[in-house]
């Protein structure tokens, strides 16, 4: 039974050294209770909506003094008289902090979340499915290059269009191509961090609907005269001269780069060419889908001044590769033939760049159709139907097309060579 009248300070030490199990009254709905196991504690009993609710104070100790219980019972007394429900204030209180406790713990995760932090797991996330494992390595070269020094430390979530202008407008017109390529991948890893809830959904890496306002279009920057060029061209005109100076240079980098001028292949697949995909007899270089930008095989057509230097060149085989390095098993650096260049003082045209030399002059001193030249420049065709009713890889009409063009190469070399076959 609970007593009646408030208890004092000397009668609540006698109660807990008696340790009678029962509620005893202390003022203001403050009431001491001994268990049956004789543990002291404070509770709170009130009615509200004629409802009785009892509250837990704690147990008694030094601490929870019957003063200071008093005092706690006359506050929620008055929090009574104003209507409001000790219980239920508290729960939303402790739900209040819970609230503002994990906004801040997200707020921090979110300034943790940086770009840098973000394309690294990005990377690691794509690595499995990139057939080329020195692909990762060139994100990495890009972004730490052009987008970490501006957006590096940056929140993920706080990177704006104005980011991504500084970061685009002083490489757009001058690295077409880089700057490009930077867009893509910043956008790539924006998606995945919108995707993890790291920022908003919206995009400011993207170019349709949004940097497009903002910046001219890349094949607009790109227009240069006789067509549009991604790379700095040799004109078709000056090449029987440059081939000529080519051939007076020495080493494996200048066989590199007259194998993948004579045959319009692209850097990669030159500098990684093996010698099982050489055949001699029909004269043919066959690239697998693996190696290729496309995914398909793509078979190439060697003229005679190739099969040439193809034969000077296995004067040099010590492993698979046509063109090895330094490194065991290992072939030549996709850089070399970059270095034969500028060797040669020829900063003002790329490797990748003989391929447009090539088209260009297909298309403007040759009647072959436009087909054949994009099928040797392994181009997918660009009208889908066409596309589709064109099954064969028209071999035979591309080793004509390479023939001319290694004859308009090097006129005196490739009639030496018909005049000794």
């Amino acid at each position: 039974m609970a007593s009646k009248k408030p208890i004092t300070v000397l009668q609540l030490e006698r109660i807990i050294k008696q340790g009678k199990p029962g509620r005893y009254a202390a003022g203001n709905n403050l009431y001491l209770n001994i268990s049956p196991t004789k543990t002291a504690s404070w509770l709170f009993r009130y009615q509200i909506d004629k409802r009785p609710r009892t509250k837990g104070l704690g147990v008694y100790n030094s601490v929870n003094t019957l003063a200071k219980m008093r005092k706690k019972a006359a506050h929620y007394q008055a929090m009574l008289s104003d209507g409001i429900d000790p219980i239920e204030a508290e729960r939303e209180q402790k739900a209040e902090v819970i609230g503002k406790n994990a906004a801040a713990q997200r707020e921090a995760m979110l300034n943790a979340m940086t770009f840098r932090r973000c394309a690294e797991d990005f990377i690691e996330v794509k690595r499995a499915g990139w057939k080329n494992a020195k692909h990762a390595q060139q994100w990495q070269n890009t972004l730490s290059t052009y987008a970490y020094p501006v957006i590096g430390d940056l929140p993920v979530k706080d990177i704006t269009n104005s980011h991504l202008l500084k970061i685009l407008t002083p490489i757009w017109t001058k690295k077409t191509e880089t700057a490009t390529r930077v867009r893509n991948r910043i956008e790539l890893v924006l998606g995945y961090s919108a995707a993890l809830r790291y920022r908003p959904s919206e995009n400011p890496a993207q170019w349709r609907g949004n940097l497009e306002a903002l910046l001219p279009k890349p094949d607009d920057v790109r227009k240069v005269k006789g067509g549009i060029k991604h790379h700095a061209a040799l004109p078709y005109d000056d090449m029987p001269d440059f081939m000529a100076q080519l051939t007076k240079e020495q080493g494996l980098g200048v066989m590199a780069l007259r194998l993948t001028i004579l045959t319009a292949v692209r850097t990669s697949e030159a500098i990684k060419a093996e010698w099982p995909e050489i055949d001699f007899d029909k004269k043919l270089w066959t690239i697998p889908a693996s190696r290729m930008k496309k995914d398909v095989e793509h078979k190439v057509p060697l003229a005679d001044s190739a099969i040439t230097l193809l034969q000077e060149i296995k004067v040099y085989q010590c492993n698979q590769f046509l063109f090895p390095g330094l490194k065991k098993d290992q072939p030549l650096s996709t850089g070399t033939m970059a270095a034969v260049l500028k060797r040669m003082n020829r900063t003002d045209i790329t490797v990748h760049g003989f391929r447009s030399t090539f088209r260009d002059w297909a298309a403007e001193k040759t009647h072959f159709p436009e087909r054949v030249a994009e099928m040797a420049l392994a181009h997918k065709l660009k009208d889908a139907t066409e596309a589709a009713y064109q099954r064969g890889d028209l071999l035979e009409k591309r080793q004509g097309l390479m023939e001319a063009w290694a004859d308009y190469c090097l006129p005196k070399i490739s009639n030496v060579s018909r005049l000794r076959a």
